[in-house]
Order: C-alpha cells, then structure tokens, then sequence
C-alpha cells in the first residue's frame, strides 16, 4: 500500500476524479491550479485577483497536507500573454518576502485565457 494520500480543499475541485494536490511521503504536487473564485467555477477578470486566488488555493492545499508557504520549492505559472508575466510579483514577494529563501520559479506564456499555476512542496515526514 502507497502512503500517497489525495488533498482536496474546499472551495476548489476539478470536474473529474483528480485531487488538487497529491503528497507522497514528504513530497507535495498540485494539479494545475484554476484562478476560480473559491466556491465557484467563476474567473475574476482581473489578473492581480486570479494570482490573489491561486495563492489562496496554495495556501489551502499546504494546510490540508499539513505544510506552509514555508515549504515550497517550486512553483510554475501560466500566463497567456508576455506583458502578464509580472503580474505574478507582487503576490509573490508578499507570499516570499526574504529574497534569500524564495522558491524556485518559472513563469511560461502559452494558451489560455486566465493565469493558472502549480508547485511542488516537501513537507517533511509528520
């Protein structure tokens, strides 16, 4: 038996039988990660509020596995437009503000209308 263990947190869900998040042993990935307001399948229009939500899913989802901001390594963004590409910073140094200790981050441009993201965290053994 696996000690794989799916996360789900409310107020975000896919429309299939995939969790947002899956840890295994200290190691957390997240599905993609939609801009959707929580609760609901709709997407603010504006870019600052889709990274507002997708760091509150973030947030969620290291909570439910038992982890924190503190535990990420890597996140990766998408954003459909070049010029979007900033659009991430600003929730990015709230969420990591020592420059000495931020993630690791990649931020591609690619189709789709709305920013998405996901991470992966190391939790350690708890």
């Amino acid at each position: 038996m696996s000690d794989r263990r799916s996360i789900d947190i409310d107020g975000l869900s896919h429309l299939t039988e995939i969790p947002v998040a899956s840890r295994v042993g200290p190691l957390l990935a997240s599905s993609v990660i939609a801009p959707f307001n929580p609760g609901t399948r709709e997407v603010p229009e504006a870019v600052a509020d889709q990274v507002s939500n997708i760091f509150r899913h973030v947030g969620k989802m290291l909570e439910a596995a038992g982890g924190s901001f503190d535990d990420v390594a890597k996140m990766d963004f998408w954003v459909p437009s070049p010029e979007l590409r900033d659009s991430v910073e600003a929730e990015w140094v709230t969420y990591f503000p020592d420059a000495h200790s931020r993630p690791a981050r990649h931020t591609h441009v690619g189709p789709g209308k709305n920013v998405t993201a996901s991470f992966l965290a190391w939790i350690g053994d708890n």
